[in-house]
């Protein structure tokens, strides 16, 4: 992942995290793309196309990686490194074509942020996924990020 300048704008720092996520090799495997992202929110798409399972509808773990990825670029795209430490998802209706995982986050005490995924098919909500994540670097992101 390409380190950030403290003289790099907040535009170029989101952008390159969003082009290093959209380029990981999980992310092409399963044809995620980020669609939109800023520090705390992110959207991300995927089709359930050849990731179904025997039943004919989208395999969990599809769908989880979908909503770990919008949380992954919700929770590290401005410049401050996150990681999970706990997750957490609810699957409520089957799925079977197009899904959009919308990432917010909820709740920030400076060190841990709570995040909430919704992962909907159309308006549909198909899971639901809780995550927590922990910063890592905690004096890194002081000198880009303002709040």
């Amino acid at each position: 992942m390409p380190e950030a300048h403290p003289t790099d704008p907040p535009e170029q720092i989101i952008a390159e995290r969003i082009s290093a996520f959209n380029r990981s090799e999980f992310a092409q495997l399963l044809g995620m793309k980020i669609t939109k992202a800023n520090d705390g929110y992110s959207c991300v798409e995927m089709d359930c196309c050849g990731k179904k399972n025997p039943n004919s509808v989208a395999h969990g773990g599809a769908i989880f990686a979908l909503a770990d990825q919008a949380f992954g670029i919700a929770a590290n795209c401005a410049g401050i490194d996150r990681v999970a430490i706990s997750v957490h998802i609810q699957f409520i209706s089957p799925a079977t074509g197009s899904l959009v995982a919308i990432a917010h986050r909820i709740a920030d005490n400076g060190r841990y942020s709570t995040f909430r995924i919704m992962i909907y098919e159309g308006e549909r909500i198909v899971a639901v996924f809780d995550g927590v994540a922990i910063q890592v670097n905690p004096h890194k992101g002081k000198k880009y990020i303002q709040r």
